[in-house]
């Protein structure tokens, strides 16, 4: 499973207003210069963003995104379903039928439990990470207590 580039940018972009506080801002081009994506990515997450209830935008030589509340009170979680989606949506089901109307394994469904499962857990873990708890170090991060206080199995892709 991978995130797209779209949650990754924004994420990214995201955590660079923040980094500006309640009261600063930073324009497009900044941000596009900061991260090292294109401005009309970056305008298309910060508009997605914008819409979310995440930042809001001031028009204008001195204008530029902020952000919308405290960091402490934006989830990741939020923002991430905000960029792109979820992992699994019950939805998901009936767009994946094959070339039945209904999926085969409808009734009865033990692939579907993992998602579930998968997608409970995702929640968890980003469901206890807010903006403010990004703001960190990259080591500092690395200590950051999950909400269970659990490790998380690994899994490595065969070579």
């Amino acid at each position: 499973m991978k995130l797209s580039s779209q949650e990754e940018y924004g994420l990214r972009c995201l955590l660079r207003v923040g980094r500006e506080g309640t009261d600063g801002s930073i324009s497009i081009s900044e941000l596009s210069r900061s991260e090292g994506v294109s401005e009309p990515n970056v305008a298309k997450m910060m508009r997605v963003l914008r819409e979310g209830g995440f930042v809001r935008s001031t028009r204008g030589q001195s204008g530029g995104y902020a952000l919308s509340r405290p960091a402490e009170e934006i989830n990741v979680g939020h923002v991430l379903a905000t960029l792109g989606g979820r992992l699994y949506e019950p939805s998901f089901c009936d767009s994946h039928t094959g070339m039945e109307r209904l999926c085969t394994h409808m009734p009865d469904c033990s692939i579907r439990s993992v998602w579930r499962m998968l997608q409970r857990a995702v929640d968890q873990v980003l469901g206890g990470i807010t903006l403010k708890d990004l703001l960190v170090s990259e080591r500092e991060m690395n200590e950051f207590p999950t909400s269970a206080g659990a490790t998380l199995p690994t899994y490595s892709h065969p070579a």
